[in-house]
Formats: structure tokens, sequence, C-alpha cells
């Protein structure tokens, strides 16, 4: 059964869907290999990051094992046939495309800011990003905080439609896919590369840089799209650098 190039509609899921049914019809047996992803993206006619978003969804579900620095392998599935498998959400969005999308649009939200922030908002701002720092230093995902950062620079607007969109980009940043994928190439030391982005577009607002606010936003989404699609092999190099380093106390 060959592979089928998609429309872009919920492409991940789309996607997602060809590659289940080439498993279920024997084409990709349990414990073999699945192609990889810019295969997959050449025959599909598709964008690898839209790949990668289908096969984290197969992964949540349970069809799938993504081992970093290995691959993405087929695993057996006890509970497809009797309904007891994982779903994810049909309205969720795929965490990459997500991300392209609040650059648009959070980046506008940052020179607003910019133009309209009061010694509060700025506060607020300053606040949110000392509480991701003292998580990262605990090694705790600092995702509190940085929802905190992104919902005042909205609040600076004084725009309840902006906020509100913000407040719901953040929970999609709490769904089943952008989790997983964060538990795959989120890392300390990612997360101080974001605080240092962050702290470029707090510098901004503060002195009432608008075009650089939103330069300095945009560039936060782009490096976090660009973390998110790194190779597999260069995230499991992250993940072990990382918990060396926890193991030698630095």
């Amino acid at each position: 059964m060959p592979l089928q190039t998609v429309e872009p509609k919920r492409l991940y899921r789309q996607i997602a869907e060809q590659l289940r049914s080439l498993i279920a019809g024997g084409e990709f047996p349990p414990g073999s290999r699945l192609p990889a992803e810019r295969d997959l993206a050449k025959q599909l006619g598709v964008s690898r990051p839209s790949v990668r978003e289908a096969l984290i969804a197969l992964e949540v579900e349970g069809w799938v094992e993504v081992r970093t620095g290995s691959g993405v392998y087929v695993l057996q599935r006890p509970g497809q046939l009797n309904g007891h498998a994982p779903k994810i959400p049909p309205n969720e969005w795929g965490p990459l495309e997500l991300i392209r999308a609040r650059r648009v649009i959070e980046g506008e939200i940052a020179s607003l800011a910019a133009t309209h922030a009061k010694s509060r908002h700025v506060k607020a701002i300053a606040d949110a990003l000392g509480q991701m720092k003292d998580d990262t230093a605990r090694e705790v995902q600092p995702l509190d905080g940085d929802r905190a950062f992104h919902t005042a620079i909205a609040e600076a607007c004084d725009n309840v439609v902006l906020l509100e969109t913000v407040q719901t980009f953040w929970d999609a940043r709490r769904g089943p896919l952008f989790e997983r994928l964060g538990n795959h190439f989120e890392t300390v030391p990612s997360w101080r590369m974001a605080i240092a982005e962050h702290e470029l577009i707090l510098g901004a607002i503060r002195t009432r840089d608008a075009a650089g606010a939103r330069e300095a936003m945009q560039a936060h989404m782009d490096k976090s799209h660009a973390r998110f699609s790194a190779s597999w092999r260069r995230a499991a190099r992250s993940k072990t650098q990382t918990t060396d380093r926890l193991r030698a106390g630095t």
C-alpha cells in the first residue's frame, strides 16, 4: 500500500492516520523501525515538523516508541482491539504548528506591550522571569513562570481578546502532544536558553522599543521551534549530557 500525499488540514492527524493504517495492515510489523523523518516527509509531500507531530501522536497512542538516537519503532498493541488504547483529542493542535502561530500573534502582542505597559505590568513580567530562573536553578520545569511571563505581556495590552488568546495557547501547551515532545527535547540547558531569550523581550518592553520587542519575541519562537525540531540523535546527546551533569552534581 503506497503512501499518499495529504492536504494541510490538521496535517499531523492525516499523516498519523496513514501511518496507523500501514502499521495495522502489516506494512510495518511490530519491532520494525519506521523510515526516517526526512524520507517520510518526502514520500508524503509534507514538512518534517508535520511528520514529527504525527510520530509523537502515534507514540502517545501507543503505536510506536521513539528511541532518541536510534529511531521510531512499531510496538505490539494488545489494547487496540478492545478500545482501551489512548486517543489524541480531535481538536488538539500540533505543537510545532502552535509555535508558528504564536510567533505571529505574540510578536505583535509584545510590540503593543512595549508601547502600552505600565510599571505594574513590567514588574509582573520581571517577577515571572524571576520565577522561571528560580525553578530552573532547582531543575524544575519553569512552565508556571513561563506561562505567567507571556500572560503578563498580554495583560499589558489591555485587550481581553489578546489575553484569552495567549491563555488558550498555554492550555494547548499542556496537551499530551506538547508534553510528550517536551519530554524528548526540554532540558535544563534549553530552559536556560529560553530564559536568556525572555530577558531580551523584557529589556525591549522596559525601554519601550516596540520593534525590538516584536523581533525578540519572534526570535524566541523561532528558537523554540528549532529546539523542538532538533534531530532525535541530538536530543539523545543533550539528555545524556544533562543526566551526566546531574550525577556529577554540577
